[in-house]
């Protein structure tokens, strides 16, 4: 079955840390460009880090410096290290992945709560 699973959402108090992971299944992950969305009440989704198939990672600027995108082909697994959390971080996180050709792919969200 083709389908992409997150895992490693949580609570964390401001300027802690956490790591999500994403593994897909049923795919041929290496031609995938892989991503990390987040959507927070009331807004819209947008986008956080992207992990092309051949090509540099590019982060939100509002990340860029705190968080880390990083793949293995071998595995499937798409991960996304997050440092320094503030409470604006605060969201669900999806993985996401776009084939060469074809519909792209949604994980079913990670909620991660940045709060005292």
């Amino acid at each position: 079955q083709v389908q992409l699973v997150e895992s490693g959402g949580g609570l964390v108090e401001p300027g802690g840390s956490l790591r999500l992971s994403c593994q897909a299944y049923g795919i041929m992950f290496k031609i995938y460009t892989m991503g990390w969305y987040r959507q927070a009440p009331g807004k819209q989704r947008e986008l956080v880090a992207l992990s092309p198939r051949g090509g540099s990672t590019t982060y939100a600027d509002s990340v860029k410096g705190r968080f880390t995108i990083s793949r293995d082909n071998a595995k499937g697994t798409l991960s996304l290290q997050m440092n320094t959390l503030l409470p604006e971080d605060t969201a669900v996180y999806y993985c996401y992945g776009e084939p060469i050709r074809g519909s792209s792919l949604w994980g079913q969200g990670t909620q991660v709560t940045v709060s005292s």
